[in-house]
């Protein structure tokens, strides 16, 4: 018996059906079979289908007669089940790497529950994803409960595809779906409502297709009148079942809610139907009324007539239009009231112990600006340090003894018009004019391998929306340009060809790595003290729409790595937000093997408790190499990431380490233990003595000295490493 019955029914979608069916049959997680519905599609469905299963015998074929409908259709392929849980997809969605292993896995942990849950993203026609926006409510869930426990499951898109089914659980109930559009409606709520345990899986294990045309629920058609049938099971469900009836309420709310969504939409109805649409709801809404209910919000509407509805809809529309016109006037009046305040100020001297500081667009203190101001405050606390913060989330943040503004507030205007002295890792906005007499210092964010700057103007895939001319417009207001080595000096000269100085200070960011301890890192996540920490750290991708490419099984890494050791993983920030850590990071990181650090706000704090680091193009590595300790260059996709975002050397060529070019290879230098050897410290002291000359765990003093207090200060102290050249010590070079 398999674990899994898949039943995907197809109806006109030759054109994705062969992506769908590879999605499941290139699972790492074989224990399935497959039934697959042809209902009796027009097109080369049946064919394709008949292809698979002649080479594959988890593929079994089930031809109908005649068409039947999406609900029919699945109920069609349920005599024929034998797994343990029962898997409804869709012909065009997809299934994401590893997701049949995750499930397993889950359903394992929670002693088979009658209904698991799962996360899924949309992916759209023009290749963007997009997780589900209440992907928290299945962050959050408990281990095992029912709706009662946890209503907010209820919340989640109430959908067959998002959730696998105890077979058993299915039968003993008698569960099939109803004929019409909206099937899923009376499969879902009384499947869920009846769970006795139900368990959710914090992972994206489904690509809901978002087509850009052809989706049957976003015709306009009659067909949608449908609902109302659905939902006329659902409270029929509910009336046989007196156990279930305190949730009749909340069904009569969100029967109002769902119908007045489809009226509400401009592509669903055809206009002569939406006055019959409204009275059947309104209708059917006073009917299911429990007694006593409360009717608020939006579907008090139901309470009166179609003419009143369209009163209100053409009173929300004038109030929005007002609002926007509104918001409009003091927008300008804003913006005019700004200008004036910042011309108020500017005339007003500079400040010579103002200096403002950002990182990272403005995402708090960070990287070299951090270090920098915190060197400052030791050094010459007659400065006054301001950050600017791009909202109030950010701001609160924020130690309560720095001081702070808001991006675009009157208060950011003034001390931006009178700083002295300005430190930054990123471009300031375009709107800031630069003072004759103020000092831009920009840090940069790490040693580049990847291309940057004017460099991008060969490469339209890797600047795609980025602006260069205007980068480099802000870039003329650059005075200062710190570097780590000689080679970012070269790069940052070549890659933004503005008037500055480049300044050979180390990156004060890394001054910690040279001088600090291992923190607490390891402490706060239960890391033993005995044990090896690998921290696994990639870069985005621009050849891939979003970014992020799953190089690495995670969980067969961490497994393989063994006993003693510990995973830490750190997403690019660009991806800590999107689908990335949905993928089976969060779900891994719950289940404890391993750590996500995407979240860590120093960078420093994680390479410290690192005893190797695996990367593949990240910047991290010339960072991690001030630590003298292992790296792995895993360069599997080399070819593809140089040929689409350009990068200044081969590093698979001049690593800091042995390089993988694949998993298995990978994973044998940590087994046989030559990923500490004799030559990967041979590489990584050329590597050193290359990139990391100038960081002597000074370079935020050197800053603070040189630039802000104008006084005298030599350059770098050498870096000595054994067998290389003295680095030079001479502090700026125009």
């Amino acid at each position: 018996m398999p674990r899994f019955t898949l039943i995907v029914p197809c109806f006109k979608v030759q054109g994705f059906l062969r992506e769908c069916l590879d999605s499941v049959l290139g699972q790492c997680f074989g224990d399935f079979e497959l039934i697959a519905v042809d209902d009796r599609s027009p097109d080369g469905c049946g064919a394709i289908l008949d292809e698979y299963a002649e080479r594959d015998p988890r593929v079994k074929v089930l031809h109908l007669p005649e068409n039947v409908g999406l609900g029919r259709a699945r109920n069609a392929g349920l005599p024929h089940a034998t797994g343990d849980y029962l898997f409804f997809l869709d012909s065009d969605d997809t299934l994401t790497p590893g997701a049949l292993r995750a499930v397993a896995d889950r359903l394992a942990e929670a002693d088979d529950p009658d209904v698991l849950v799962f996360d899924y993203a949309r992916t759209y026609w023009w290749g963007g994803t997009r997780r589900n926006v209440l992907a928290p409510v299945l962050a959050e869930a408990p281990g095992v409960f029912t709706v009662s426990d946890y209503p907010r499951i209820l919340d989640l898109l109430m959908v067959v595809w998002n959730k696998v089914y105890r077979r058993e659980f299915v039968t003993e109930n008698g569960f099939a779906f109803p004929p019409g559009y909206y099937e899923d409606t009376p499969w879902t709520f009384p499947v869920m409502l009846s769970a006795g345990r139900v368990a959710a899986l914090d992972r994206i294990c489904l690509n809901y297709r978002q087509r850009r045309q052809g989706n049957i629920l976003s015709t306009t058609s009659r067909k949608h009148f449908d609902i109302h049938d659905q939902y006329e099971r659902v409270f029929a469900f509910v009336a046989e079942r007196p156990e279930l009836a305190r949730w009749r309420p909340y069904l009569h709310r969100k029967m109002g809610e769902h119908c007045l969504d489809i009226l509400a939409k401009p592509d669903r109805l055809p206009p002569a139907d939406k006055a019959e649409f409204f009275r059947r709801t309104a209708e059917m809404f006073r009917r299911h009324r429990p007694a006593g209910a409360l009717v608020d919000g939006e579907v008090a509407v139901l309470e009166g007539s179609w003419t009143g509805y369209l009163l209100r809809r053409q009173a929300a529309r004038a109030g929005r239009e007002a609002a926007r016109r509104a918001e409009r006037v003091r927008h300008a009046a804003g913006g005019r009231a700004r200008a004036g305040w910042a011309a108020v100020h500017a005339r007003r001297p500079l400040d010579e112990h103002l200096v403002v500081y950002s990182a990272s667009s403005h995402r708090g203190l960070l990287g070299d600006p951090a270090a920098v101001h915190a060197a400052a405050r030791e050094i010459a606390p007659q400065l006054r340090g301001v950050w600017v913060v791009r909202d109030a989330e950010t701001a609160a943040h924020l130690p309560p003894d720095v001081e702070h503004v808001v991006l675009g507030s009157r208060r950011y205007l003034e001390v931006t018009a009178r700083a002295k002295f300005f430190v930054n890792d990123v471009n300031w906005p375009g709107s800031l004019a630069k003072r004759p007499g103020s000092v831009h210092i920009h840090t940069h964010q790490g040693t580049p391998l990847k291309y940057v700057g004017a460099d991008l103007l060969d490469k339209p895939g890797a600047r795609l929306g980025f602006d260069v001319p205007q980068m480099l417009r802000r870039a003329d207001r650059w005075d200062y340009s710190l570097v780590a080595n000689r080679y970012s000096e070269l790069v940052w000269e070549r890659a933004y060809p503005c008037h500055f100085t480049s300044v050979r200070s180390g990156s004060p960011r890394n001054d910690v790595l040279v001088s600090g301890g291992p923190g607490d890192f390891r402490e706060r996540y239960g890391i033993p003290a005995d044990h090896t920490v690998v921290l696994y750290a990639p870069t985005r991708r621009d050849y891939r729409r979003g970014g992020h490419v799953e190089r690495i099984d995670l969980a067969r890494f961490a497994a393989d790595l063994g006993e003693g050791h510990t995973l830490v993983v750190r997403l690019h920030p660009s991806l800590a937000t999107g689908p990335a850590r949905g993928l089976g990071l969060a779900e891994l990181a719950r289940r404890g093997i391993l750590v996500d650090a995407t979240d860590e706000p120093r960078t420093a704090d994680v390479l410290l408790a690192a005893d190797a680091l695996v990367t593949d193009y990240s910047s991290v590595m010339f960072d991690y190499a001030v630590l003298d300790r292992p790296i792995v260059v895993h360069a599997d996709d080399w070819p593809a990431f140089r040929a689409s975002r350009g990068a200044y050397l081969d590093i698979t060529a001049e690593a800091p380490g042995h390089v993988s070019a694949s998993y298995g290879e990978l994973a044998r230098l940590f087994a046989s233990g030559s990923w500490r050897d004799a030559e990967s410290a041979r590489r990584r002291a050329d590597f050193r003595a290359r990139f990391c000359a100038y960081d002597d765990g000074r370079a935020a003093e050197r800053v603070v000295r040189t630039l802000l207090l104008g006084e005298p200060a030599p350059g770098p102290r050498p870096v000595r490493i054994p067998g290389q050249a003295a680095a030079p010590d001479s502090l700026t070079s125009a």
